[in-house]
């Protein structure tokens, strides 16, 4: 099996590094990549965050962008913003979210890491969502190998 890389970028960037990939390109250093998942394990990851921050029920499917490269796909506002909010979402009582989000995750069938390795792609992909500014035309993309 191969990795997935999920980066901020707009979109031409975006194809341009879906390109690179193509050809075996290493990980960006923005980027977070992570071996032995797919594409369906981001959407998991979107569900469980959705959930979490009371956003249950958006759409959190990945969607290609671009009929030049169908291993890049673009990640719908609603997990972005469910991604980002991670970082802050306060809630009385019930622990971090974040830790109980990435715990989950992990916990998922053929999930290729655990739990401890869950808290640091989560918070990872978390800022990554955090920084995308539609100001820029940024999104966050995800390419699967």
């Amino acid at each position: 099996m191969g990795f997935t890389e999920v980066f901020v970028s707009t979109h031409d960037e975006a194809l341009k590094r879906a390109a690179a990939l193509d050809g075996g390109a290493p990980a960006a250093p923005a980027a977070v990549r992570i071996a032995d998942i797919t594409d369906f394990e981001i959407e998991r990851l979107g569900d469980l965050a959705g959930t979490a921050v009371h956003a249950a029920g958006a759409d959190y499917e990945l969607a290609m962008v671009d009929v030049a490269s169908d291993s890049l796909l673009g990640v719908p506002p609603a997990m972005v913003r469910a991604l980002a909010e991670l970082l802050s979402y306060e809630t009385e009582g019930e622990g971090d979210v974040l830790e109980d989000v990435a715990e989950g995750w992990a916990a998922e069938e053929d999930m290729p890491f655990g739990a401890e390795q869950a808290v640091r792609y989560v918070r990872r992909l978390a800022e990554l969502a955090a920084a995308v500014d539609p100001a820029s035309k940024s999104g966050l993309y995800v390419w699967t190998a």
